[in-house]
């Protein structure tokens, strides 16, 4: 996988094993950077502009990596001590998944499970939204969310669901262990899962539009019900 920026490179200062190659734009002047390559010995190639920009696209800050891929938590090894968990219903923006990563590690939710199918995967656009937070949280990938859920209820996890009708999330007494459930920009929660929740819980909206952005929505949830 091919990411770039500063902040990926300095999340993987402590995953040294999953760098296969550093690309450096040879107008890179980031000295700490450049003495850290060299005194780990990493493998490392000069490009000019042309070259580097044509890898990495966008806002690169003429420094990459290519790295291993990203290795998903397997759900057999699931904390049931965890007293949150997020579920995320077939999102497909990796900005938006990028983003909630990156919330969720501020909240302190170390949890995040989406299906293998119709659902986006670790890119290195949910690596730069996630601004390093990747490395702090699991992401489970499981093949069935209604199997999954029914062994969360199981382990006496009470199911909130975020869509539109519900009671208003403010208004909620949480259950100890949690886990909040967010559809996909669009579509919302799968009519098969939202029969699985104990719960509807829905934010307030007071202006013209009628829904919020996937990863705002969650942002709202995770620090008003945690």
């Amino acid at each position: 996988m091919l990411i770039s920026g500063k902040n990926v490179f300095n999340e993987f200062k402590n995953d040294l094993d999953r760098i296969n190659m550093v690309y450096v734009e040879n107008t890179f002047k980031d000295k700490n950077i450049l003495d850290f390559i060299m005194s780990n010995k990493l493998k490392y190639k000069m490009l000019n502009k042309k070259e580097f920009n044509n890898m990495f696209k966008g806002n690169n800050q003429k420094i990459g990596l290519d790295v291993k891929d990203y290795e998903y938590s397997d759900f057999k090894d699931f904390d049931y001590e965890a007293d949150f968990v997020l579920i995320l219903d077939h999102i497909s923006d990796p900005h938006n998944f990028g983003a909630i990563i990156r919330t969720c590690e501020a909240a302190g939710v170390k949890n995040i499970i989406i299906p293998k199918d119709r659902s986006v995967k670790i890119t290195q656009t949910v690596y730069k939204t996630s601004t390093g937070a990747l490395n702090y949280v699991n992401i489970y990938r499981v093949t069935n969310l209604k199997n999954t859920i029914d062994k969360l209820k199981e382990k006496d996890y009470f199911i909130y669901a975020a869509e539109a009708g519900g009671k208003l999330y403010k208004d909620i007494s949480y259950s100890d262990k949690k886990v909040l459930i967010i559809g996909s920009e669009g579509f919302g929660i799968s009519k098969n899962i939202l029969k699985e929740a104990d719960e509807i819980i829905s934010i307030p909206l007071n202006g013209h539009v009628n829904s919020l952005n996937a990863s705002v929505a969650a942002g709202v949830l995770i620090y008003g019900i945690k």
